[in-house]
This record gives structure tokens, C-alpha cells and sequence, in this order.
């Protein structure tokens, strides 16, 4: 493995991405950082089709043998960009984060970190979302060498698919980590607040904020694992179709709709 493409949600000057390509520095790799040029967190999979997108290399910011580019876009947008048009290698690899933040069970369907790495995966190219479980803490040096770690083994031993790695590392010290564990995607609700707010032209509007509400989780889980200070592995692919209800909605059509049942397992 030589060539790997990095991007994160943070911004190109955000500490987590710096931190993760100066750790895979004198690892024998091609690196190619590719981030929003501002922060552009839960953006989701959004791409940009209204205006063109605006790049701009980065100098003096990462080490000298990292290739590093700005872009006007969004996370997915910065992926489709360095795949289709930046890099004159395709990846081995695509990276995203160290976001600043947990990524845990239903904060994928939102996070840009996450989706800056399953544009990798549409695209054929396993791929890394590495996200630190806390907003208040800026010691990302845990996180980093346990990417530094994940990489290596991974061209040792290449997964065996194009798959996504949803990692998540517990903001506390290397040596109170328990380990490493492979988790499936837990449940975490938000109670959003919608703050209202009137501008000085006396107009209105809103702005979210919230918390993340705290319930049971089960063992086997991202959440709960996380809880119990450990690192989590969770593969994750596009496909969201939910295969066992195929059956019973093909049922549900023929009976209700007078249509065929077609889609059977």
C-alpha cells in the first residue's frame, strides 16, 4: 500500500487531520490531504451541484512530503475530487477525520467525516473514519497512533473487501484505553433545541443546538463500548436496504395494493 488519501469535516487547518498525517509520516506512503476549507461538520453526503468548486494548495502547514489541498466544498465533494481529478494515483486508502467528536451508532447518517469515507467505498477504495470521542479534548495523540497502528496492519494484511471502518477512540490516555473491539451501531437520540433568536433587521430565526440523551445500550454496541473505554471497529457500507422486510412488505403489496408480490428472499 502506498498511496492514501486523507479528508475530514473539521477543515483543512483542523488538529485532527494534521495530527493523522504527520503520525503516517515515514511510513513508505503517498499522502494526499484533501479537507473543506472551513468547517463543514454534519454536512452528510451533500454534494456541491450549484457552483463550481474552488481549490487552493496548502503550504507550510503539513509536513513538506504531504501534498495538501483546500477545498470550497463539502467532505463528499473533497473525496470525488481528489479521486476524479486531484490525485494522478488512485488511493489505497481513503482516511477521514480524527474528527472532533464521537461518530456513534446513528451520528453516521449525519457526519461528514463518515461520508467523506463512504465516498471511498462508492468509489471502490477501502476506507477509515477515525473520530475522537470527545468536542473538549485536544489530545489527539492516542488517536493518532492507533491510526498510525490500523494503517499499517491494514497494508499487511488488506481487508478483505472494500469496506468502511467506522472507528471511534475514548478521549482518555493511551494506557487507559481497554482495547480494541468490533462493535455494530448503537442508537443515539438527541434532544434538539431550536433556540429562537431575532436579528437586527427584526427578523427570525432559529438555532440547533441540543444534547445527547443518555439510555441502556446493548453490550455488543458502539455506544456501550465506548462507555466502557474502549476502541470500537464497526464496518459500515451503503446499502440501506432492510433485507429482511422485503418479504413481508412484497406480501403487504400484493394484499393491500392488488399488486404482485415480486421482491422475494
Amino acid at each position: 500500500m502506498k498511496h492514501l488519501l486523507i479528508s475530514n469535516d473539521d477543515g483543512i487547518y483542523a488538529q485532527g487531520v494534521q495530527s493523522l498525517a504527520a503520525a503516517l509520516c515515514g511510513g513508505d506512503y503517498h499522502i494526499t490531504v484533501v479537507c473543506p476549507d472551513r468547517e463543514r461538520s454534519a454536512t452528510g453526503h451533500a454534494l456541491t451541484i450549484q457552483e463550481p468548486l474552488r481549490v487552493t494548495e496548502i503550504r507550510d502547514v503539513y509536513p513538506p512530503e504531504v501534498t495538501a489541498w483546500a477545498c470550497s466544498g463539502t467532505p463528499s465533494d473533497t473525496v470525488k475530487l481528489a479521486l476524479d481529478a486531484l490525485m494522478p494515483h488512485r488511493p489505497d486508502l481513503v482516511l477521514s477525520g480524527i474528527n472532533h467528536g464521537a461518530n456513534l451508532g446513528s451520528d453516521v447518517l449525519y457526519s461528514g467525516t463518515v461520508s467523506a469515507a463512504m465516498e471511498g467505498v462508492l468509489e471502490g477504495v477501502p476506507s477509515v473514519a477515525f473520530s475522537l470521542t470527545s468536542f473538549a479534548s485536544r489530545e489527539f495523540g492516542a488517536a493518532a497512533e492507533f491510526a498510525r497502528r490500523l494503517v499499517g496492519a491494514i497494508a499487511q494484511r488488506p481487508l478483505p473487501e472494500a469496506m468502511l471502518l467506522n472507528v471511534n477512540i475514548p478521549a482518555i490516555p493511551a494506557d487507559d484505553i481497554c482495547g480494541v473491539v468490533v462493535t455494530r451501531l448503537g442508537i443515539r437520540k438527541y434532544r434538539d433545541l431550536f433556540e429562537k433568536r431575532v436579528d437586527p433587521r427584526g427578523k427570525i430565526y432559529y438555532w440547533l443546538s441540543g444534547e445527547v440523551v443518555e439510555e441502556e445500550a446493548a453490550a455488543d454496541t458502539d455506544v456501550q463500548a465506548i462507555r466502557d473505554n474502549y476502541i470500537t471497529m464497526t464496518p459500515l457500507h451503503f446499502d440501506l436496504t432492510r433485507g429482511g422486510c422485503l418479504s413481508v412488505l412484497g406480501d403487504w403489496v400484493g394484499d393491500c395494493l392488488g399488486a404482485p408480490s415480486t421482491f422475494h428472499l
